[in-house]
């Protein structure tokens, strides 16, 4: 799918033509330069990589700064490939949110959901606790209970919910609409919300 990286910027609000209230997410997307064009033959496989958001050059390793030289380009933050892009492209081309996207379309966005730590199983999945503190309960309220079985088979089964580390994964929305572009900020409006915090980055795919 073609697409473009963008830097989610934080949530609003607007009204569409028919005055419904719409939550929606503005993300900068763009520019973003090819560094990489990969090909069946070179590669097994074609697909173009794209670079965002300019790094200090002190502050990028020798492989990268290499691989960026040899595209022509300044030390980028975020790389991403696409792989069903059906234009042409040049190392170093430069591609804005015009060239890639236009509004009323749907995207699937994605990025990595904000981490919540180490988490119990009421916050995790939803459990309802216990209820009431009864029958000489004892700073029990929030526990998971039991989650073996007897003598047989004498383990917990595999896949069990238990408390653990929830959220910093990957997560893709999917059919989200493009109610706005705005070319010269670089700027997308999108409905609804997208995973991640403020700042961090997001692939845009169409």
């Amino acid at each position: 799918m073609s697409g473009i990286i963008g830097k989610k910027i934080g949530m609003t609000s607007v009204y569409d033509a028919n005055g419904k209230y719409v939550p929606c997410t503005v993300i900068e997307a763009g520019p973003c330069v090819v560094t990489q064009i990969k090909t069946v033959e070179t590669d097994g496989y074609t697909a173009v990589q794209l670079a965002f958001d300019d790094k200090k050059e002190k502050n990028t390793n020798k492989p990268l700064l290499g691989h960026f030289k040899k595209a022509g380009v300044t030390p980028k933050r975020k790389v991403a490939e696409f792989k069903e892009f059906t234009t042409e492209f040049q190392l170093g081309q430069s591609l804005s949110i015009a060239d890639v996207l236009v509004e009323g379309d749907f995207v699937d966005v994605v990025g990595t959901s904000k981490g919540r730590g180490f988490q119990g199983v009421v916050k995790r999945h939803g459990f309802g606790g216990v209820g009431g503190q009864t029958h000489g309960q004892h700073n029990r309220q929030r526990h998971a209970g039991s989650v073996g079985a007897c003598s047989f088979p004498a383990r917990v089964f595999p896949g069990t919910r238990m408390a653990g580390r929830m959220g910093n994964n990957r997560v893709k929305v999917q059919n989200l609409t493009i109610l706005k572009l705005i070319p010269e900020q670089n700027l997308v409006v999108i409905s609804g919300s997208v995973p991640g915090a403020k700042n961090s980055y997001v692939l845009i795919e169409k």
